[in-house]
């Protein structure tokens, strides 16, 4: 795992405060999808549990998994007490038992593309539904957002992670549906999109950026630096669009 996926341990607070959290219609995406009562999950990269506390307060019994101590921790004090916790990275998982659905959000891009579909198999049941979830956090006046990437050039060219397997943003399927689409252990891929939109005071978008990856791996007089130019060109309050892309697929039954 890199150092970048990594991260955020160090801003637990920052991510369970700013990041905002997953909508009831997201929930209903994936159970309209999965077409049958889900009884058990398994969240990969879980944070402090934003997704974690949807799927497990309408009745799913979730087990989150997290490798960093910090955002574990924090979970642990927002998430229902059924919840059960596992410190592990998905690469670290092993089978054993099987879920109903196994999810990822806004995590999956730092999981290991090597035998990522075979392991992802190994933990679902026969029919089960894998699910992906996250998207673009964008600026929604142009104006502003020109603003922002001008005050941010000198110190990033973007803050966006690109697609891990580089399909490029115009085609209709994005990753991780172009991965599924290929991958034999998965059938009746869907791509969805729930949408959303937030309205947030600078200070709360300058506290979301400061969970980025992108930001946080710069030295910390850079990150600084960089802050206080965005600052200076935000309004009182942003438009944000955050849109929430979903993707589904369904574990082929064994024969």
């Amino acid at each position: 795992m890199s150092s970048r996926a990594l991260s955020f341990g160090e801003i637990a607070e920052a991510y369970e405060r700013f990041r905002p959290g997953y909508p009831d219609e997201l929930f209903d995406v994936v159970m309209a999808y999965a077409a049958q009562p889900v009884r058990t999950a398994l969240e990969i990269g879980a944070g402090t549990g934003k997704a974690t506390r949807l799927f497990a307060r309408r009745g799913v019994v979730v087990t989150a998994t997290e490798p960093d101590g910090a955002m574990l921790a924090k979970l642990r004090k927002h998430v229902p007490a059924d919840v059960r916790t596992v410190r592990a990275a998905f690469e670290d998982l092993r089978p054993g038992e099987r879920y109903g659905l196994v999810y990822a959000a806004a995590a999956l891009h730092w999981t290991s593309p090597e035998d990522r579909w075979s392991r992802m198999a190994t933990l679902l049941e026969p029919g089960g539904v894998f699910a992906s979830f996250g998207g673009p956090f964008h600026l929604a006046d142009p104006a502003v957002a020109e603003a922002v990437r001008a005050a941010r050039s000198p110190f990033l060219a973007g803050d966006e992670i690109p697609s891990p397997d580089g399909t490029p943003p115009e085609q209709a399927m994005q990753w991780p549906g172009t991965e599924l689409q290929r991958a034999e252990w998965f059938a009746d891929v869907r791509q969805c999109v729930v949408e959303r939109r937030l309205t947030m005071s600078a200070h709360d978008y300058l506290g979301y950026l400061s969970t980025v990856s992108a930001y946080l791996m710069l030295p910390p007089v850079a990150r600084e630096q960089v802050f206080g130019r965005i600052r200076r060109v935000l309004p009182a309050t942003v438009e944000i669009s955050a849109d929430v892309i979903v993707h589904v697929a369904r574990r082929r039954r064994e024969r």
